[in-house]
């Protein structure tokens, strides 16, 4: 198994316990402090591994293509967290999870145009499963 595989495998678990774990903080506040509070610790914990793992030469490399991509990222990923936060306030975590989740559906189809990744029918049947199981489990009577 490519390490890379692994990898994500985690990201996904530590995905699915801070979701439970952020529904947990946001009892009695607003998702608006919550998702405030969590960013201040994210800062902290992001700073510490950046002066632990980031070689300081690596610093100079950075070009301003680096910093324009990376700043709209941070601008998507901050309105992503915002949304979810808003959402897990609100709804079931299992429910909210799966929907941020299907997120892939939007990564795929703009990794094809943009980065022009691969988009197999292997794929279009993950895409499709997960939006089939974003249906069936967001629907409600």
């Amino acid at each position: 198994m490519d390490r890379w595989v692994i990898l994500a495998g985690l990201s996904a678990v530590f995905a699915g316990l801070t979701a439970v774990l952020a529904k947990h903080g946001l009892e009695g506040i607003s998702s608006h402090l919550g998702l405030v509070v969590r960013t201040a610790f994210i800062f902290v914990f992001v700073l510490v591994f950046g002066w632990f793992m980031v070689p300081k030469a690596e610093l100079s490399q950075l070009t301003r293509n680096n910093l324009l991509w990376l700043g709209v990222s941070a601008v998507t990923t901050f309105l992503s967290w915002v949304f979810y936060y808003m959402a897990l306030k609100d709804g079931e975590v299992g429910t909210v999870a799966l929907i941020d989740k299907s997120s892939f559906v939007v990564a795929v189809v703009l990794g094809w145009l943009v980065l022009k990744d691969e988009f197999s029918w292997r794929v279009l049947a993950g895409a499709g499963l997960i939006l089939a199981g974003v249906v069936v489990a967001a629907w409600k009577k």
